[in-house]
């Protein structure tokens, strides 16, 4: 099933998306729910993240051929860092390239969305916890990465979190494309076949550091291949079983 956010005439709603059509639904995507044989088209709403979270978790150096790239060692857990849900971003978005930034990246991204609330769980119970999956596109700004010993500066940005277009619920991630187009050229090219750490032992580590809420967002890292983004670029985001995440690229206005 393919889980819906949008906006329809001032109003936000979740829906299932099938066929090109998204079916309102009421009651809540986290718990119970049920379809209201109300369809709207493509044409009629606007796309918004697929989230609601209190905070957006991303894991840093996740895929074997990434930490072989950077030089780096494999870690022993999970490495993570925080964005602030402000810097989500719809599908179809410009991601706003700050005057104070001198490089900005990319990093595509499978993600997940919580389902209920979690605490200490396990690996093997994880997958109750979880709503669905979709793309992630982690927009850093480089230069300042690279010259702060932490990440929240870098990676905080309005805009620098975009996320869809849709939640699927029925995804088997052991071993899926990721790819990364700019301006309609691919620059990252994996599988989740490389990842470190499963989404599943992801989602417990995270939970034996802090509560996960219903909506929050975790994301499991990029592969290697990150890149440089400039104003006027087309960024796509695309996963196998997920579909494809677009967006695109803009100067800050003075």
């Amino acid at each position: 099933m393919r889980i819906v956010r949008f906006s329809y005439k001032k109003s936000v709603y979740w829906g299932v998306w099938q066929n090109g059509k998204a079916e309102i639904v009421e009651g809540s995507i986290y718990t119970a729910f049920k379809k209201t044989k109300d369809y709207l088209d493509t044409s009629q709403i606007r796309l918004l993240p697929p989230a609601e979270p209190s905070k957006i978790i991303l894991v840093g150096l996740n895929y074997k051929e990434h930490a072989r790239e950077l030089g780096m060692n494999i870690p022993h857990r999970p490495l993570f860092f925080l964005k602030p849900p402000s810097s989500l971003l719809a599908p179809g978005g410009y991601i706003i390239y700050p005057r104070s930034v001198r490089r900005l990246d990319y990093e595509a991204e499978l993600a997940l969305v919580i389902k209920r609330k979690a605490r200490n769980i396990s690996p093997s119970s994880a997958w109750r916890y979880i709503l669905g999956y979709t793309c992630l596109n982690d927009i850093t700004a480089r230069d300042i990465q690279k010259r702060e010993i932490q990440w929240t500066h870098a990676k905080s940005f309005d805009t620098f979190c975009p996320l869809g277009p849709w939640l699927e619920t029925n995804l088997d991630t052991s071993n899926l494309a990721i790819r990364l187009y700019k301006n309609g050229r691919i620059r990252q090219a994996s599988s989740t076949s490389d990842f470190i750490f499963t989404p599943q032992e992801i989602v417990s580590f995270v939970s034996s550091v802090m509560t996960l809420l219903p909506g929050d967002i975790i994301s499991t890292g990029t592969p290697a291949g990150v890149g440089r983004l400039k104003a006027g670029d087309k960024v796509e985001v695309e996963i196998e079983g997920i579909g494809r995440l677009t967006n695109f690229v803009k100067k800050e206005q003075i």
